[in-house]
């Protein structure tokens, strides 16, 4: 039988100071295919050539995963500042709709990081360019220097709501977890649902309201290690039953 297939949402980046490349990195796609059962596919962020319907009849689920540039603050109303950083509306147009779309349809589809912010931004919410900047908040960027180890190391918990899906995935109520963003959701979206909050009420984990499918985002990053780390290995299982589902049903053999 064929394997389910997984998308995962490209970034871009210069080469050779001129010219643009579309990437995922290696953990991405490695998680996305060990853990999941399925074969990922890299999607560009280029709305001149890529064409929603036809992703969604390719692939069986998505992962949009982080990425450095920021969703442009454009699409939630906002005048972009030097606070918001760099952005990517390439990867911006492919990935608001494909989500939309994914919820309305039921098709899985899970975000992380920047993935997470453009959950929120979709479903028509707003995000903060420097949660460190608030008051009570700590600062979840990236460690500046040290191994990829020590930047990728768990750096707080996450206190999950009773009942939420993340309860039944994780079979806990609180986890512990990376942290290598800058923003964070500002106005949560209608629909979402923050099913869990770091120590300092920061936004980690979110559902969508009535979505027909698994329809999951979280705020750090699963994809290292995560074979190594029973959280990650879970939400990948979890995530990856679901495609396995879709595509089952899709094809009549369930």
């Amino acid at each position: 039988m064929e394997k389910p297939v997984i998308g995962v949402l490209a970034n871009v980046r210069t080469v050779n100071d001129e010219s643009e490349a579309q990437y995922v990195t290696e953990m991405n796609v490695r998680s996305a295919g060990q853990l999941t059962g399925a074969t990922p596919l890299m999607i560009p962020g280029m709305p001149a050539v890529v064409d929603i319907p036809s992703l969604l009849e390719v692939c069986d689920g998505f992962i949009v995963p982080g990425g450095r540039a920021n969703v442009h603050p454009d699409e939630y109303g906002v005048k972009p500042t030097e606070a918001h950083g760099e952005f990517n509306r390439g990867r911006d147009k492919i990935a608001l709709p494909l989500i939309q779309e994914c919820i309305k349809r039921g098709q899985p589809i899970l975000g992380i990081c920047r993935g997470f912010q453009e959950f929120n931004v979709a479903l028509g919410g707003s995000l903060h360019p420097e949660i460190r900047t608030l008051a009570g908040r700590i600062n979840h960027r990236m460690p500046p220097d040290g191994t990829l180890e020590e930047k990728f190391a768990h750096r707080h918990s996450v206190k999950l709501s009773a009942g939420s899906p993340y309860v039944e995935i994780f079979g806990v109520d609180e986890v512990m977890v990376n942290s290598l963003h800058g923003q964070g959701i500002d106005e949560p979206g209608e629909r979402v649902i923050i099913d869990g909050r770091a120590p300092d009420s920061t936004p980690e984990a979110i559902s969508i309201k009535d979505a027909p499918g698994f329809a999951l985002a979280v705020q750090w990053h699963p994809e290292y290690k995560a074979a190594d780390d029973n959280v990650s290995f879970s939400l990948y299982r979890a995530f990856g039953e679901a495609v396995a589902v879709w595509k089952n049903n899709r094809a009549g053999t369930v």
